[in-house]
């Protein structure tokens, strides 16, 4: 029942905004534009725009020094660490190739071309 009455709800919700369609959609979109381009909200907007000049140094140099904290945290975490980003800590089925990349053994997977249709 409980499905039933949602679906009810959202035919309704769809005929009722296809009845309001464009011309309603125009009237909103004009009406926010209005209120958008108003003396009040624009003063708030500089206002908004110059703190945020500001504050963008400040923020952009803690934020480095977040970044370099973080990093630092990373490469003392150890071998283990550059073990994953090396290779050596792969399992068997799995290598790095001359060029660097990894690659996959995958002999092992699947039924086998002996198996197929």
């Amino acid at each position: 029942m409980g499905k039933l009455s949602f679906i009810a709800g959202v035919a309704a919700g769809y005929v009722l905004g296809a009845k309001a369609g464009q011309k309603r959609y125009e009237q909103i979109r004009e009406r926010a534009s209005q209120v958008w381009s108003s003396d009040p909200v624009q003063t708030r907007v500089d206002t908004v725009k110059e703190a945020v000049k500001e504050q963008a140094p400040v923020l952009g140099a803690k934020l480095g020094d977040a970044a370099k904290t973080a990093g630092s945290s990373a490469l003392s975490a150890g071998a283990h660490s550059k073990d994953r980003f090396t290779g050596e800590d792969l399992p068997e089925t799995i290598h790095r190739g001359s060029d660097g990349k990894l690659h996959a053994d995958t002999s092992g997977f699947g039924p086998g071309g002996d198996k197929l249709p």
